[in-house]
């Protein structure tokens, strides 16, 4: 089983954006931080980058029972999804897949939590 869930869709790079942020929102996920690895790479080593975004996505119940089973998982989280330009019109989703990423921790409430959170990233990735 792959770490990430992944979509490849044809679009604008921004248009994409957006209807990612808002396929998380229908999921109860808030968009924490938003990351212009573009904008980064240039800024502070001059290298001209594809368009790509990581957005840290948090479901504050989900991450509050997460916290609450295991105080040192917010070294895992939140759950990010990339947004990149891929060329020829074609834009790829890929979210990580707190399941496979969970399963090393051991912790059986962790495990459930983080199939919820899994079947949540996989309807905002077949959303968009």
């Amino acid at each position: 089983m792959k770490y990430y869930i992944a979509k490849t869709v044809s679009g604008g790079f921004p248009a994409i954006v957006e209807r990612v942020i808002e396929s998380l929102k229908a999921e109860g996920f808030g968009v924490l931080t938003e990351i212009d690895v573009k904008a980064t790479m240039k800024k502070k080593l001059d290298i001209d980058f594809r368009d790509y975004r990581i957005l840290g996505a948090c479901n504050p119940p989900l991450a509050h029972q997460a916290l609450t089973a295991d105080d040192k998982i917010g070294t895992m989280l939140p759950c990010n999804v990339i947004v990149q330009d891929i060329g020829s019109g074609q834009i790829e989703v890929a979210a990580i897949n707190p399941a496979i990423s969970m399963e090393h921790v051991g912790n059986p409430t962790l495990k459930t939590i983080a199939e919820s959170v899994t079947g949540k990233l996989k309807r905002v990735i077949a959303a968009i």
